[in-house]
């Protein structure tokens, strides 16, 4: 079995990547601090499930592309 990650989770990180694509890398500690400057919300775990989140995708995105690079 996988992470569970909530709703808010998902659709925050979404919503944060489609805004700001460029301010984010696949470095937790930089995605984290940039999550806690763009968006107020009081609880630790949140920012850092969000940032989390986020490098995920990023992640996902950039092995896709490499493999599309690799294809060609």
């Amino acid at each position: 079995m996988g992470k569970v990650r909530t709703t808010i989770v998902k659709r925050t990180a979404r919503k944060l990547l489609e805004k700001y694509r460029d301010l984010f890398t696949r470095d937790f500690e930089h995605n984290k601090k940039v999550v806690s400057q763009l968006i107020e919300y009081r609880s630790k775990k949140l920012r850092n499930q969000i940032a989390g989140y986020i490098t995920h995708l990023i992640a996902i995105e950039e092995k896709k592309q490499k493999q599309e690079e690799e294809a060609l």
